[in-house]
C-alpha cells in the first residue's frame, strides 16, 4: 500500500545525503517534498501540516545541522515523527474486566466488518481465549449467515439469531449465554447502513448501553482514503470509539488512511486486515510500519510471522538433513512451501532492510518476472516430478525433463534452471557445513 510514498520519500532522502552539510534551505527543499510525497499519498492536509511543522522543529535543532551524519539524523527524525503520527506505540485490546467481555464491532456495509470478526475471533482464540460470536445485524439476512459459516469455520459457538430479532435484546441475550457456557469475550457484528444516518447511530448506543463493552471497534476500508477518516470521526462522535481496524491493507490504495486516521481523530489503529483468509489480520505496529514505509525494513514482524508459519519439527529435521549434506528436492519443495505460509515473497522482502528496493531495482533493470510468480513456476516444476526424482535427482536424464515441463506448463529450459539453482543451493550448503558462513561471504567481497 505505501510503495508510491516509500520510492519518493527514498529519493527526497538520496538527494539529501547529496549534501555533505545541511543547511536551512536544502532542510526546507527537504520538507517540501516529504510534505508534497503525503499530500500525494492522500494523507489528510492538517496532520501533514502538523506532521511537517514537527520535523522542522526538529531538523532544524543544532544537534542535527551540526551533526557528523545530518541527512541520517533527518531521516531518523522522520521515522520518529511518522511513528508518532500514527499513534507511537501499538494498542492492545481491552481483555481486562470480568467476563464476559462484550466488543461491538460497527461499520458501514461493504468495509469488512463480519469477515474482521472472524478475523478477530481467530486472534482471540491463539491468544486462549473463548469468543463467542454474535450476528446481531438482522436487517441484511446474509450478515447472520456468513457470521454462522464463520464460526463453523473456526469451530467457534455463534449465538442462535434472527432477523425477526431485536438487536439490542440479541446483544443482551448473548451477553447472558455467554455467561452462562463460559465464554470470556463476546464479539457482536452490528448492522452497518452505506452511510451514516441517525437510526443506525441511536441502534449502536442502545446495543452500547445494554452491554457495556469494553471495545468498539470501527472496521474501516483503508482503500476509500480520507473517507475512511471522515467515517471515523463521524462515529466516535456518536459511540466513542476505543480503536479502528482498517482492512483491504493489502491493496494498491495510497495508504493516506492508515497515516492520518489516529492523528485526526486521536483514535488507535488496533489491527489491520492484509487478505481474505481467517488468518490475515495483523496487529498494528506504528514504528514498524513508519520503518517499512523508509525502506528500513520490519525484523520483528518478520520473526513473528516465521514463529507463526514454521512447524518446528520440520525446521529440525530440515536442519539434520543439511548438516548432513542430504538436502532434496523434495526438502527444497518443502521449505518454499512453508516460507509461502508467512506471506507474499515480496512483502516478506519488504521486512528486510534494504531487500524491498534491490528486488524492485533488480525487476525494472531485468524486466524479470514478480517473485511470487517465479515461486509458483518452481513449486509446479518440482510437483511434477515423482517422489523418487525429487528425492534423487541424478536420475532426471532428458526425457524426464521433458515430462517435468510437460505436467508443469513450463520449458525444458525452466525445468534446467532450477535444477541448476538447486545444485547451487546444494553446493553453498556444502561450503557452510565445511567452512562455515564466512566462507560463503569472501566470495562476494569486493562484487558490491
Amino acid at each position: 500500500m505505501f510503495e508510491a510514498l516509500s520510492e519518493k520519500l527514498a529519493i527526497t532522502f538520496k538527494k539529501l545525503r547529496g549534501h555533505g552539510k545541511l543547511s536551512e534551505a536544502n532542510i526546507q527543499d527537504a520538507l517540501k517534498d516529504v510534505r508534497m510525497s503525503l499530500l500525494e499519498a492522500d494523507v489528510n492536509y492538517k496532520v501533514v501540516k502538523t506532521f511537517i511543522d514537527s520535523v522542522k522543529t526538529r531538523a532544524m535543532g543544532t544537534a542535527v545541522l551540526d551533526s557528523l551524519t545530518p541527512a541520517q539524523q533527518f531521516i531518523k527524525i522522520v521515522n520518529e515523527e511518522l511513528a508518532a503520527m500514527m499513534g507511537g506505540d501499538s494498542k492492545g485490546l481491552n481483555l481486562s474486566g470480568r467476563p464476559p467481555l462484550a466488543m461491538m464491532m460497527v461499520g458501514l456495509q461493504g468495509s469488512g466488518k463480519t469477515t474482521s470478526l472472524g478475523k478477530l475471533a481467530r486472534w482471540l482464540v491463539l491468544n486462549n481465549r473463548k469468543p463467542f460470536l454474535v450476528p446481531a445485524d438482522v436487517y441484511r439476512p446474509a450478515a447472520i449467515d456468513q457470521l454462522k459459516t464463520l464460526a463453523g469455520q473456526l469451530e467457534l459457538p455463534c449465538f442462535d439469531s434472527s432477523t425477526g430479532d431485536n438487536p439490542v435484546d440479541i446483544s443482551r441475550r448473548a451477553l447472558a449465554e455467554a455467561l452462562v457456557q463460559g465464554h470470556d469475550v463476546v464479539l457482536i457484528d452490528t448492522a452497518g447502513r452505506l452511510q451514516v444516518d441517525e437510526p443506525l447511530m441511536a441502534e449502536l448506543r442502545n446495543i452500547k448501553a445494554a452491554v457495556n463493552p469494553a471495545e468498539i471497534l470501527l472496521v474501516a476500508d483503508a482503500m476509500t482514503g480520507q473517507d475512511a477518516v471522515n467515517v471515523a470521526r463521524k462515529f466516535d462522535e456518536d459511540l466513542n470509539l476505543t480503536g479502528v481496524v482498517l482492512t483491504k491493507m493489502d491493496g494498491d490504495a495510497r495508504g493516506g488512511a492508515a497515516l492520518s486516521i489516529r492523528a485526526a481523530t486521536g483514535k488507535p489503529i488496533k489491527f489491520v486486515g492484509i487478505g481474505e483468509k481467517l488468518d490475515a489480520l495483523e496487529i498494528f505496529h506504528p514504528d514498524r510500519v513508519a520503518s517499512r514505509i523508509l525502506g528500513m525494513g520490519d525484523m520483528l514482524s518478520l520473526i513473528e510471522k516465521a514463529q507463526t508459519a514454521y512447524d518446528e519439527k520440520k525446521a529440525v529435521d530440515l536442519q539434520k538433513k543439511i548438516k548432513k549434506n542430504e538436502f532434496s528436492l523434495e526438502d527444497m519443495l518443502e521449505s518454499m512451501q512453508q516460507m509461502g505460509k508467512m506471506g507474499p515473497v515480496g512483502e516478506i522482502a519488504d521486512m528486510i532492510p534494504g531487500m524491498g528496493a534491490m528486488m524492485k531495482g533488480m525487476q525494472a533493470m531485468k524486466g524479470a518476472r514478480l517473485p511470487d510468480d517465479e515461486v509458483k513456476k518452481i513449486k509446479a516444476i518440482i510437483q511434477s516430478m515423482t517422489p523418487r526424482e525429487r528425492r534423487n535427482h541424478a536420475i532426471i536424464d532428458g526425457s524426464r525433463r521433458r515430462r517435468i515441463a510437460g505436467g508443469s506448463g513450463t520449458t525444458v529450459q525452466d525445468v534446467n534452471q532450477v535444477l541448476k539453482q538447486y545444485m547451487e543451493m546444494r553446493k553453498m550448503i556444502k561450503r557452510i557445513n565445511k567452512g562455515g558462513i564466512q566462507s560463503i561471504l569472501k566470495q562476494f567481497q569486493g562484487r558490491f
